[in-house]
């Protein structure tokens, strides 16, 4: 069965080369008797199922905060509500709940827990996107204004000045709050003993290597790094961990999973995750503005240290190409127009960066599925990891679709 005909299976499917596996009642795995209603709705639209729960938790979370001070609940509690709930395709959610799945079909408890620790990823999200558009300095966000530009915007005339260090202080905080409500959260999830235990690690080792991914890319771009071993580092620590190896992770913890079924769906998901973030440098580098949520060449622009210009760098120095050490040297240092940019992309080709990147990408991807097909996991899930793994790494005609609110929005 392919794997975009996986969603809502209610009859017994055939793992990969063996035959249907059974569960201690003897009953085929794969197979969702009349009680799986709710998890047959959720195989079939995670990301709405999501958004309902965002929805309602930040209903209550706003109004809690409107109750302590009304202008703190309207700028801040209801720009964060609105950022969560305007866009995102809920990658990690998606990665978080077939990462259960793989463990077979999940009871109540277990359905609740993922869709708590699903919410919560989608604030910590919140509070990346937020902080890392004031570090960045972007301008917009899924087709909008930036939430720091936002504010700067509503004040700037009250204060009679540019305003715009408080928006970028204001949105700080905003990521903040995203932050403690996502917190709030994981650490309400009802579950006990080992299982939390290893779900509290796992989610605090998460938030750790986040933010070192994201130190290691402004220090690299402040200190003009031009490493693609460091490069790698901050994509492995900020993405790959984060948006893919990690949800999976938590899932299958809470689906109680086996250290062998646990260890092939991280390796799984971190090579896909790295993919993720080379697939998106190259985007950024060569992609359609018009399907990304952020500004054209943002990252090109700033010079940011990925691993695309890193592996240009180190191949421009390797032969000696001066014009193109020159070319490579100007992000960061000036104002670039679309004649410089046209010349950076013409040295990525040159230098065979671009080239490079996509058969990294490639090997990543069958990485990746190889470690999955080693897996005992459940047959509907397979299909649909396999198909996921892909989407991310940007190697399926079949793209993820936003959560059903917004028309492009994407991460």
């Amino acid at each position: 069965m392919p794997p975009d005909q996986a969603l809502g299976v209610a009859t017994a499917m055939v793992p990969h080369g063996g035959t249907p596996r059974r569960n201690a009642s003897g009953a085929a795995r794969g197979v969702l008797p009349s009680r799986s209603v709710r998890v047959r709705r959720i195989d079939a639209d995670l990301p709405r199922t999501v958004h309902e729960r965002l929805t309602r938790l930040l209903t209550r979370r706003v109004a809690r905060a409107t109750a302590v001070d009304t202008t703190f609940g309207a700028d801040v509690a209801e720009r964060v509500a609105r950022f969560t709930l305007g866009g995102g395709r809920r990658i990690r959610p998606q990665f978080l709940w077939w990462g259960l799945r793989a463990c077979g079909l999940p009871d109540d408890a277990q359905i609740e827990a993922a869709l708590q620790l699903s919410a919560a990823l989608e604030l910590i999200q919140t509070c990346a996107l937020v902080h890392d558009d004031v570090m960045d300095q972007a301008p917009t966000r899924r087709g909008r204004p930036a939430l720091h530009v936002d504010f700067t915007a509503q004040y700037r005339s009250r204060a009679g000045a540019d305003g715009t260090r408080f928006g970028e202080s204001a949105a700080v905080l905003a990521g903040d709050l995203a932050l403690a409500w996502a917190d709030d959260e994981a650490a309400d999830v009802d579950l006990t003993g080992p299982q939390a235990r290893r779900l509290r690690e796992t989610w605090s080792q998460m938030r750790l290597e986040m933010v070192a991914g994201q130190y290691l890319d402004v220090q690299g771009e402040h200190t003009r790094n031009r490493s693609p071993r460091q490069a790698l580092d901050a994509a492995s620590l900020k993405t790959a961990l984060y948006t893919v190896e990690r949800p999976l992770q938590l899932g299958a913890l809470i689906g109680r999973a086996d250290d062998a079924t646990l260890h092939a769906l991280c390796a799984a998901g971190r090579g896909a995750g790295l993919a993720f973030q080379l697939r998106d440098d190259l985007d950024d580098a060569f992609g359609d503005p018009v399907r990304r949520d952020k500004p054209a060449a943002g990252d090109l622009r700033t010079g940011k240290p990925t691993y695309l210009l890193a592996l240009a760098h180190a191949r421009a120095e390797r032969d000696g190409d001066h014009r193109a050490l020159a070319i490579l040297a100007r992000p960061g240092r000036q104002v670039l127009d679309d004649g410089d940019l046209d010349d950076l992309r013409y040295v990525l080709e040159r230098t065979g960066a671009r080239r490079l990147v996509e058969e990294r990408i490639r090997r990543l991807v069958a990485q990746s599925a190889r470690h999955l097909d080693g897996a005992s996991i459940d047959p509907v899930a397979h299909a649909r990891l396999r198909l996921l793994l892909r989407q991310v790494a940007g190697t399926s005609t079949a793209p993820l679709r936003p959560a059903g609110v917004v028309e492009g929005a994407t991460r």
